[in-house]
């Protein structure tokens, strides 16, 4: 079952027409990737399916329900969280203080401290800096802290955006790691990636992206084993 569907969807800058009527669905239990290039419209999609940029045309269902005029904060509250590009935690609060605004939508303080305590035993290291101001964080225990965050709203649904920018190797794995962790125990992914190689390996399905077009989908086997994929995102 499509737990996310978007058809024929268009989203204009101005006159720039920025997607030109894609299509793609996101199946319950599934990790699906959408690579591409810079400017591809990959973060666009992800913006107009969360409701930050407003679709021109199209339809975007989430678990069943017409999603394409709500505004972000219901999207949320429905059951979908997004990790952005670039990590955007908030820099001058500390670890536990992010962690607490992720948890907004529950009014149960109890309940609250149990998800906190939870994402500390995913992540130590976010225990261990609890107290730490985010800003002072290294990039990596900054996308720890973001992905924590998100998790906070229990979302049926997690999107990422880039999680591997400006990661050493080792770390890019361990975020992959983390990743195929969350969709194990039972959250839906969406991903976009610049990294064809660590983002295929784990998706079900994926989905190619070019000048706001989609122009090729499949497993993430299939793709793997594509030509034009190797040559333009696997330097095959």
């Amino acid at each position: 079952m499509a737990l996310l569907e978007v058809k024929n969807l268009e989203v204009f800058y101005g006159v720039i027409r920025a997607l030109k009527g894609i299509s793609f669905e996101v199946n319950e239990g599934e990790i699906v990737t959408l690579i591409g290039a810079n400017g591809a419209g990959k973060t666009t999609t992800m913006h107009s399916v969360i409701g930050l940029i407003p679709p021109k045309n199209g339809e975007i269902t989430f678990n069943g329900q017409n999603i394409s005029k709500t505004p972000c904060h219901k999207i949320v509250k429905l059951g979908m969280s997004q990790v952005p590009e670039g990590r955007h935690v908030f820099q001058e609060l500390t670890v536990y203080e992010n962690l607490l605004l992720g948890g907004y939508l529950s009014n149960d303080q109890k309940v609250i401290k149990e998800d906190i305590e939870k994402i500390y035993a995913r992540f130590p290291r976010l225990y261990e800096r609890k107290s730490q101001i985010a800003g002072t964080l290294s990039g990596g225990e900054q996308q720890m802290l973001a992905i924590g965050r998100a998790l906070m709203s229990k979302p049926k649904l997690l999107m990422l955006d880039e999680p591997s920018m400006g990661l050493s190797p080792l770390l890019v794995d361990e975020v992959f790691d983390i990743i195929k962790t969350i969709n194990k125990e039972g959250t839906t992914i969406l991903l976009v990636e610049q990294n064809a190689g660590k983002s295929l390996a784990i998706s079900d399905r994926a989905y190619v992206l070019e000048n706001g077009e989609i122009t090729l989908s499949g497993t993430g086997k299939e793709l793997m084993a594509s030509e034009d994929v190797k040559k333009a995102y696997l330097g095959g």
